[in-house]
């Protein structure tokens, strides 16, 4: 098999479709009870990596990947790069703007406003899909750009009713932290801009991904501190780490279809697993700055969680792309090609689940033990499957 330039990658499709069902799973296990530990998110200050740990590394790696062929994609219908640059940044403002905003509904005070939170949080989603959707070629621009409008408008007023803080210390939004959607912006404007201007030379793009992995080096080692804190001058980046995986996802695609291309594919796949264990290792020898944590951004999470990205990338590649079965993961495919908007139904449900009355929720029974996985799983599927009708509807959104 061989691999054109810009083609879509199935095999990426399929990674992204398995890991958005996880972390669907693994939020909805926070409302559970009893539920095990190695599913969860170690809490701050172990030592320690549970499932739920290695999602979001995953998602970001994948988005590397799909750099690749996005940019290639746009330059072979004739795109200048100022033209790919604007998709680019348009992209991750559409990212940061919802990052922000659910951020900001993490700390409303309900007290203050003029609407409860869950209200607050369902309309701002609501308004994503009115700015964002991807409305049919046929209708007219005055009918789109309204339906924007009517979007833009109500996360304005969102915006002009917000309270957050305490009773004593009411505040307005900002910017506690991005957000899930606001840090994969970010690293998807770093690893994007890098890949549009450096192409497919490795060598410097892998000097990137150092550059990335050494600011969470130095970070941990409190290096920086003696100087200033990385958050005052590379802010954006986080501790550098959300970047490196994204950056190690670049490296693999170029890597990958290069070696396709040359009718190579199943040695680079080879290459491509067998880097996972001296990742591994480093990861291990670097354990004493900070452990395996997500919370710290600790180096050994981010090479570790890469080593993991890596081996299931290189296995998806092999039984879909090489071997031709993406029809096993037909069911959960519309994760994977409406990410988004499978995401983005979550808070929905988030949000009208809490504005129902405590009598309409499920008893404790069933959000406890295996009945709670289980529920878990049932709710996970349901929203994928959701997803996949409104996707054969024409219902998708443009980010």
């Amino acid at each position: 098999m061989t691999i054109s330039g810009s083609r879509r990658l199935a095999s990426i499709d399929v990674f992204r479709a398995i890991i958005m069902l996880l972390m669907i799973f693994v939020n909805d296990l926070v409302l559970d009870e009893k539920v095990p530990r190695w599913l969860e998110h170690a809490a701050e200050g172990e030592d320690r990596l549970g499932l739920a740990d290695t999602v979001f590394p995953a998602f970001l790696f994948i988005v590397g990947l799909s750099i690749v062929f996005a940019v290639r994609n746009w330059e072979s219908k004739g795109m200048s790069k100022s033209q790919v640059l604007w998709r680019i940044l348009s992209r991750s403002f559409a990212l940061l703007v919802m990052g922000i905003y659910t951020v900001n509904y993490e700390e409303y005070y309900t007290g203050h406003a003029a609407i409860g939170k869950y209200m607050w949080l369902l309309l701002a989603t609501s308004a994503w899909f009115f700015i964002w959707f991807n409305y049919p070629a046929n209708w007219p621009a005055g009918r789109k750009w309204a339906l924007r409008f009517v979007g833009i408008l109500v996360l304005v007023v969102l915006a002009w009713i917000y309270r957050g803080g305490t009773p004593e210390h009411p505040t307005w939004m900002r910017t506690h932290w991005y957000g899930i959607l606001g840090l994969i912006g970010w690293a998807y404007l770093c690893g994007a801009v890098l890949y549009l201007y450096i192409g497919d030379r490795l060598l410097p793009l892998s000097i990137a991904a150092l550059f990335f992995l050494g600011l969470s080096i130095a970070d941990s080692s409190r290096w920086l501190g003696k100087v200033m804190t990385y958050r005052e001058w590379m802010w954006f980046t986080d501790s550098g780490g959300l970047v490196a995986f994204t950056m190690a996802g670049v490296l693999t695609a170029i890597f990958y279809s290069r070696w396709t291309g040359q009718g190579r594919a199943a040695q680079s796949l080879l290459w491509i697993i067998l880097a996972a264990p001296v990742l591994l290792a480093a990861g291990f020898l670097l354990r004493p700055l900070g452990g395996i944590a997500k919370l710290g951004d600790t180096p050994s999470w981010i090479l570790i969680s890469t080593a993991i990205s890596l081996v299931v990338f290189g296995l998806l590649a092999y039984i879909v792309d090489q071997r031709g079965q993406e029809k096993w993961f037909a069911l959960i495919r519309p994760a994977g090609t409406s990410t988004l908007m499978c995401y983005l139904l979550t808070y929905i449900h988030f949000a009208i689940l809490n504005m129902l009355p405590a009598s309409w929720r499920l008893p404790a029974g069933l959000r406890s033990g295996d009945i709670g996985l289980l529920k878990s799983v049932i709710f996970t599927l349901l929203i994928i499957l959701l997803t996949g009708w409104l996707e054969k509807r024409k219902f998708r959104l443009s980010v």
